[in-house]
């Protein structure tokens, strides 16, 4: 059964086609941006991870960016917000860590 978000809760968006360079996932690049980014700002939140229906998205790039999301957010979903598929659930409350 699915869970409807909290009144006031806020769930982050991350479109896995702002990785791209040339119009494809490269994974050096991949790596360089997903280790460069600051993911402070998921901290405890819900977060989204969106493919593109117009580009491939190896799989390991969906792994990579969950890994090191897991490390901040409390919930990582994927797909569209009407029917996310859950990928990462916490129950620990990361927001007072």
């Amino acid at each position: 059964m699915k869970q409807p978000m909290k009144p006031g809760s806020r769930m982050e968006t991350i479109y896995l086609n702002d990785y791209c360079t040339d119009g494809i996932i490269k994974e050096k690049d991949f790596k360089e941006k997903l280790f460069s980014k600051n993911w402070s700002k998921f901290k405890g939140k819900t977060v989204l991870i969106k493919g593109c229906a117009d580009i491939p998205i190896p799989t390991w790039a969906y792994m990579m960016l969950s890994i090191v999301l897991a490390q901040h957010c409390k919930k990582i979903l994927f797909g569209e917000p009407c029917s996310a598929i859950t990928l990462h659930n916490t129950t620990k409350d990361l927001t007072n860590s």
